[in-house]
């Protein structure tokens, strides 16, 4: 059975910066493949939440949208919450700090 997916905040905004710099800087057409794209893997983390690789964080997973973007999630027993967006070029040791 299907969890349900719950969107943090961070979440939101770091989907929608990533749109954003898509919008400005690609093609229409790789705008809709990342829209694509992530809306499978999220999808395939509903169905199957430890399908993706575990991070050094407890119950925090992640899941490779594209080569520059990572999805990362918590499992919670009656739900998923995905946490974040990262850019795979950035500082790996940045990646669990919290935006302020």
């Amino acid at each position: 059975m299907a969890k349900e997916i719950r969107w943090t905040t961070e979440a939101q905004a770091t989907y929608q910066k990533v749109i954003t710099y898509l919008e400005e800087n690609w093609t229409d057409k790789e705008v809709g493949n990342f829209i694509t794209i992530s809306n499978k893997i999220i999808s395939f983390i509903s169905e199957n939440p430890l399908m993706f690789r575990k991070s050094n964080k407890n119950n925090v997973h992640e899941a490779l949208i594209t080569k520059h973007n990572l999805l990362l999630y918590r499992v919670k027993p009656n739900h998923i919450e995905l946490l974040t967006f990262w850019d795979t070029r950035q500082n790996p040791k940045k990646k669990f700090k919290r935006k302020k």
